[in-house]
C-alpha cells in the first residue's frame, strides 16, 4: 500500500492537502485565529501590568513607560516595546481562587458543575471558525488546556510539547504503518456497516483524524528548529519561547486556536527574586517576540493574543516574602485582531486591593475576543442534557478594546 494510495482512501486527504496549500495565502490574509498565553499558578499582576509604586503593598520593582499610554513592569523592557498592540484589562474581579475552579473558569466562563462539562474557549472558537485543516483545530503546547466538554472530542486539543512531539506517541512512519492502517479501517467500516451503533462511527472518525496528523504536512508547522537561528534566539531558547513561535507558525497554517503554556507562577515564597531572575526574563522575550513577529508579518490584525492566569496573587506580601491566591483585582492582556492596544481599561485603588471602575470577567473578556474574531455572541449551543448555553456565557464587550 503506497502513501498516497492510503491517504486518498481516507476521504481524499491527498486532495484536500493540495487544495490546503492552494489556499495558503488566502487563509493567511483572511483566516482569524486567537493564540492564549496561559501562565498556570496565577501570576502577580499588580508586580507585572499594575504596580503600585510607593504603596505598602506594592512590591519593589519599578513602574517603565512603554509605546503605549501605560506603564509596565521594569523587568519587562521587551514588552514595553510592543504596548502600543496591547491592551491591560486592570479592572478584572472574579471569584475563583482555587487553582483548579478558577483554571476551569478561566478557560471556559462557567464555575465547574457536577452535572455538565463545559467547553472551553479553544474548543468554542476553534468550532467557530472551523476550517478545512489536515491536523486540529485547536492546539496546546506545554500544556493539556481545558477540554471540548459537549462539543465532543472534534474540538478537544492536540497535545504538543515545545518540540512539536505529541504526548506519549512514538511511531515510526513507514510502508508497515499505511498498510496496518489500511487493515484497521478496513476492519472498522465493515463493523459500522452492521449497524452496531455510533460508537464505532466516532471511534473511526477519531481514528482517521490521527493518521492525518501524522502524515500530514501541515505538521511541520510544529517543527521549530527549521526557522532560523536567529528567529529562534529571538524567541528564547526555552519552552515558552519555542511554544509562542510554534504558536505564530501555527495560525499561518490556518489553525484557529492555539494555547502556549507558561506554569509556576504560584510564588507563595520569595516571589520577587523568581519574578525578576526567572519569569519575567522569560515571558517578556517569548510574548514580546510573538506580538513583533505577528506584526511584521501582517497577521497581528487576523490574530487575537490573550494573556491571562486563573487568578492573581495577593497585594499583601506574606511572611514568606511571597503573595497568595487573590481573584478580586486584576489584570488580563489583550491585543490584536482590530483590538485597541496602547491603553488600559478599568483601575485598581491606590494599594491594589479592589476595583475602583467597571468589573470585567472571563466571559466579558471571551465576549469582546469573539467580537473581534467576527464570531456572534449569539451563537447559542445545545449541551447534552438539552439546555441552551449562549456564547461566552452572556458576557459583554469590554467597548474600550473597539473603536
Amino acid at each position: 500500500m503506497k502513501r498516497r494510495e492510503f491517504l486518498t482512501s481516507l476521504a481524499g486527504v491527498a486532495t484536500l492537502t493540495t487544495t490546503l496549500k492552494a489556499n495558503e495565502q488566502q487563509l493567511k490574509k483572511n483566516g482569524k485565529s486567537a493564540i492564549l498565553l496561559w501562565m498556570g499558578g496565577g501570576p502577580s499582576t499588580m508586580d507585572i501590568w499594575d504596580l503600585k509604586p510607593g504603596a505598602a503593598t506594592g512590591g519593589p520593582f519599578k513602574p517603565i513607560s512603554t509605546t503605549g499610554d501605560v506603564e509596565i513592569c521594569e523587568h519587562m523592557p521587551l514588552m514595553a516595546k510592543q504596548m502600543h498592540n496591547m491592551a491591560i484589562i486592570r479592572s478584572m474581579s472574579t471569584r475563583e481562587a482555587d487553582h483548579m475552579r478558577g483554571r476551569y473558569y478561566m478557560h471556559t466562563g462557567y464555575v465547574p458543575s457536577q452535572s455538565m462539562v463545559h467547553p472551553s474557549y479553544g474548543s468554542v472558537i476553534s468550532k467557530q471558525l472551523d476550517r478545512e485543516l489536515m491536523i486540529p483545530q485547536f492546539i496546546s503546547v506545554n500544556g493539556g488546556s481545558m477540554g471540548a466538554g459537549f462539543l465532543g472530542a472534534e474540538f478537544s486539543p492536540l497535545v504538543l510539547n515545545s518540540d512539536g512531539n505529541i504526548r506519549n506517541l512514538n511511531i515510526k512512519i513507514d510502508e508497515r504503518f499505511y498498510q496496518r492502517a489500511q487493515v484497521l479501517d478496513m476492519i472498522e467500516t465493515n463493523f459500522i456497516n452492521t449497524n452496531r451503533g455510533s460508537m464505532a462511527k466516532e471511534h473511526q472518525k477519531i481514528l482517521r483524524k490521527t493518521f492525518n496528523v501524522l502524515t500530514s504536512t501541515e505538521m511541520d508547522a510544529t517543527k521549530v528548529a527549521k526557522e532560523p537561528q536567529s528567529v529562534r534566539d529571538r524567541y528564547g531558547d526555552n519552552s515558552f519561547g519555542k511554544g509562542c513561535l510554534m504558536a505564530r507558525r501555527l495560525v499561518e497554517v490556518g489553525v484557529p486556536f492555539v494555547e502556549v503554556g507558561l506554569g509556576g507562577w504560584d510564588n507563595h515564597q520569595n516571589i520577587f527574586p523568581t519574578l525578576r531572575d526567572t519569569k519575567l526574563p522569560m515571558l517578556d522575550q517569548g510574548m514580546s517576540a510573538l506580538v513583533e513577529d505577528l506584526e511584521q508579518r501582517g497577521l497581528l490584525e487576523d490574530t487575537a493574543i490573550i494573556w491571562m492566569g486563573e487568578f492573581s496573587r495577593t497585594p499583601r506580601i506574606n511572611q514568606n516574602a511571597g503573595r497568595d491566591h487573590w481573584a478580586r483585582s486584576w489584570s488580563v492582556v489583550v491585543g490584536g485582531a482590530g483590538m485597541n492596544g496602547g491603553i488600559a481599561v478599568g483601575e485598581t485603588n491606590e494599594d491594589g486591593t479592589r476595583v475602583e471602575s467597571m468589573a470585567y470577567s472571563s466571559q466579558d473578556v471571551m465576549a469582546s475576543v469573539c467580537k473581534a474574531l467576527g464570531i456572534s455572541l449569539q451563537t447559542t449551543y445545545t449541551s447534552n442534557s438539552g439546555r441552551p448555553m449562549k456564547i461566552a456565557n452572556s458576557g459583554k464587550v469590554i467597548s474600550e478594546l473597539f473603536s
